[in-house]
């Protein structure tokens, strides 16, 4: 049984910083690649950013690109994003999700997904 559990959303204040972990389990971790993506009420799922099987590779959405980090450790079976300069606008649920696809950015190639994380930005 995969499973994948994202933590440390929460609330914020604009220009605060927040990271958020996805603890996976029952897959090889290492044989895939870990996504994030984010929805907000009455938006669709918007990607944010991917990490290749290792940290050799990472792709990100234009709207977090030099404020958000994507990475991942492979020991510990976890995933993270570090969220930096944070905005009103990227106040969603956030999701974790696994996939074999490399760079993908697309919510269908990915195999399994979070329960999500809500992170909220106050202005």
């Amino acid at each position: 049984q995969v499973q994948l559990v994202e933590s440390g959303g929460g609330l914020v204040q604009a220009g605060g910083s927040l990271r958020l972990s996805c603890a996976a389990s029952g897959l090889t971790f290492r044989s895939y690649v870990m996504g994030w993506f984010r929805q907000a009420p009455g938006k669709e799922r918007e990607f944010v950013a991917t990490v290749n099987y290792s940290d050799e590779g990472t792709t990100y959405a234009d709207s977090v690109k030099g404020r958000f980090t994507v990475s991942r450790d492979n020991a510990k079976n976890t995933a993270y994003l570090q969220m930096n300069s944070l905005k009103p606008d990227d106040s969603a649920v956030y999701y974790c999700a696994a996939g074999r696809a490399l760079a993908a950015t697309a919510p269908w190639k990915y195999n399994f997904w979070g329960q999500g994380t809500q992170v909220t930005v106050s202005s």
